[in-house]
């Protein structure tokens, strides 16, 4: 379980993968929007693996 919290780091490391503009939501181009996706992203995996650990009784 503990391997997902490698995915924002892995998804973020590579910047030739998200450096481009097109395609745009709302606006904001996909360099930018794509940065910001993994904020929330990065949070529920978080809690994911927290609870996980927690259901086994590890802290």
């Amino acid at each position: 379980m503990r391997i997902l919290l490698l995915l924002p780091f892995i998804g973020l490391l590579w910047v030739p993968f998200y450096n481009h503009e097109l395609p745009t939501l709302f606006g904001f181009p996909f360099f930018y929007w794509y940065q910001f996706a993994w904020v929330p992203l990065t949070s529920l995996l978080i809690w994911i693996v927290y609870r996980h650990e927690k259901s086994k009784g590890e802290e």
